[in-house]
């Protein structure tokens, strides 16, 4: 069986994708693992914001300036995001990289199929608006990370991470 999903893995696959900038709202999927141990490490410039839609316009501007840029968020900031999104991800083709935790999914389930609304329509809203995504559910998915933002930046195009839970380090 694959070993549970690590902050350390995500990081050194954004070090791999040469992410510069973290732009982060927290979510308590993420928090323990990557945003707290992001927020202390040099190498990523941490930029906290108020509102995801707003975390979508930094990244928007930092990708358009030819800087690599991630955004943290928990799922129900995406669906508060959708049209910005839409708007600089889709319309602009803007490279808009998203890692979002499911908050409230059920242990052994996918996200289609959580009795969380919420969790529920995240991954038919992404195909309808044709946004590529991955599901990281073990630490083997991890290795996948850095190609896919890279793509990302070459296509230009939005990109979602999804992250069910995170495992515990040490």
């Amino acid at each position: 069986m694959d070993e549970p999903l690590q902050g350390l893995s995500i990081q050194a696959a954004l070090h791999a994708a040469q992410i510069k900038f973290v732009v982060a709202l927290p979510d308590i999927v993420t928090c323990d693992e990557l945003l707290w141990p992001i927020a202390r490490e040099n190498n990523f410039r941490l930029i906290n914001v108020c509102k995801e839609d707003e975390g979508v316009s930094i990244c928007a501007g930092l990708s358009y300036a030819g800087k690599r840029s991630i955004l943290l968020m928990q799922h129900t900031g995406f669906l508060d995001s959708i049209n910005a999104i839409r708007v600089m991800g889709m319309d602009y083709q803007l490279p808009i990289v998203m890692m979002i935790g499911l908050q409230g999914i059920e242990k052994d389930r996918g996200p289609s199929e959580s009795a969380q609304n919420g969790v529920r329509i995240v991954e038919p809203i992404l195909h309808a608006m044709d946004i590529p995504y991955l599901v990281l559910n073990n630490d083997s998915d991890s290795f996948g990370i850095s190609k896919a933002i890279v793509s990302a930046y070459t296509a230009p195009q939005p990109l979602v991470f999804l992250i069910p839970r995170l495992g515990k380090t040490g």
